[in-house]
């Protein structure tokens, strides 16, 4: 197909020089003329290893062309990919200037070269924008600009995951292939354009594909922060945190994995506050400063805060708590942070009702017993036997458990207000009229 790329920095200059070397016509666009002659010279415009053979390769091939104008981009092209700069703003948040102006010249474009009455063209977004932008910003754009004419235009957003120094390697090995568009017909000429990378289009919601390149880069960004906040202060204890770090690495199954990477509630139990308050101890005692991770704790009493909020908005008065330990399949109550809103719900003055399928207050022992008893002194008249009991008459629930009997529950009884705060409680409870989750 004819692929138009409007921008030829980093993320253009890749993008196009790739599809270009697997049979695409591609036509880069920029309003830079010294990019546009590099690239017509056989020259990558940016400095990326291997990029200059590759641009020097499929412009001698003749799959590859540059140009100032957009319309000569766009005359029978397929689709349009936009991969201009979103710089910060002032305050923080995005600029958008370029990529309104790339839509502005691909509409202009698209109206100057009058394709066929039955022509359709795909605008997919490359660049990083917020989510809402395809729909809020792109989309508008395109349909006010094309009203009056018979061009029929889908917009997508097609996040790249590509880093300097590696971009052709990561384009052609990308961990997933994304797309967000509620037209199929633009999911489709996505993936077949896309169909030599060995990996399954994705075609999601267009704000989940908005969102997932913010979500990566931040995870990145927090990982480099993680490794200098450890070494910061395990060097003033005479640790070599490059040796931590490498065998912390060689854990696939907790640490580098899946694991703890899904919204639902707070962090709780007898590892996880202790460690993390000992760690910020020892940094305090040694002059270390450790924002990051004292910043996790802060967090994840917001995260409790939030849940009390919810039911709070729900006007209740009866509210039933489905679920107690810090986890399923345990009874450990020992920092959890269900116990933890339990008790701020009583002292609001809610008549609290708990059901947990594990937990038996008289099978409670040691520190875990201690615990409860000096948050919950009264738990075992708050617990009840079964799900249904706890549901009966509650104004809200409050879902941590995904056990069968509470899903069950659930369906049979139903509550006015349904707060999950476990996100893996299925289809058939989150299409219950009083749903909703805690983080989504």
């Amino acid at each position: 197909m004819k692929v138009a790329v409007v921008g030829l920095g980093y993320v253009g200059a890749v993008t196009a020089a790739c599809l270009a070397s697997r049979g695409h016509d591609v036509w880069g666009v920029d309003v830079d003329p010294a990019k546009v002659d590099e690239i017509r010279g056989g020259r990558s415009p940016v400095a990326e290893p291997g990029l200059d053979a590759l641009v020097a390769q499929v412009v001698a091939d003749g799959t590859l062309h540059a140009t100032t104008s957009c319309t000569d981009a766009l005359d029978r092209a397929d689709v349009s990919l936009v991969c201009v700069g979103t710089p910060s703003a002032a305050r923080g948040g995005t600029d958008l200037f370029y990529v309104r102006r790339a839509v502005d010249d691909i509409v202009a474009a698209l109206r100057s070269v009058r394709p066929p009455p039955s022509r359709q063209h795909s605008v997919v977004i490359r660049s990083t924008v917020p989510p809402g932008t395809v729909e809020d910003v792109v989309s508008p754009a395109l349909a006010s600009g094309l009203v009056g004419t018979q061009i029929t235009v889908g917009a997508a957003m097609c996040p790249e995951f590509l880093r300097e120094g590696s971009g052709i390697a990561d384009f052609y090995t990308s961990p997933f292939v994304v797309v967000g568009t509620a037209d199929p017909r633009v999911a489709e000429t996505v993936t077949s354009m896309f169909d030599f990378i060995d990996q399954p289009v994705r075609v999601v919601d267009i704000r989940v594909a908005e969102a997932l390149k913010y979500a990566c880069n931040a995870f990145h960004a927090t990982k480099v922060s993680f490794a200098n906040e450890l070494s910061r202060v395990f060097r003033l204890l005479g640790v070599d945190s490059r040796e931590v770090m490498s065998l912390f690495c060689e854990d696939p199954v907790l640490n580098i994995s899946p694991a703890y990477l899904r919204p639902g509630f707070a962090f709780g139990g007898s590892c996880l506050p202790k460690d993390l308050r000992s760690l910020l101890h020892l940094a305090r005692m040694n002059s270390a400063d450790l924002p990051l991770l004292a910043g996790t704790l802060a967090t994840n009493e917001l995260v409790i805060n939030e849940a009390v909020e919810r039911v709070l908005a729900c006007d209740a008065r009866t509210v039933a708590l489905l679920g107690l330990s810090f986890k399923m399949n345990t009874d450990d109550l020992r920092e959890s942070p269900n116990v933890e809103l339990a008790e701020r719900l009583i002292g609001k003055g809610f008549d609290l009702r708990i059901y947990d399928p594990i937990v038996n207050p008289a099978r409670l022992i040691g520190a875990n017993r201690r615990h409860v008893e000096s948050k919950l002194p009264h738990l075992k008249r708050l617990l009840a036997h079964e799900p249904g009991e706890t549901l009966e008459g509650a104004d809200v629930a409050i879902v941590s458990s995904s056990d069968p009997a509470v899903l069950d529950a659930l369906l049979m009884n139903p509550p006015p207000c349904l707060v999950d705060i476990s996100g893996r409680l299925g289809g058939e409870v989150e299409s219950l009229p009083g749903y909703q989750g805690l983080g989504w």
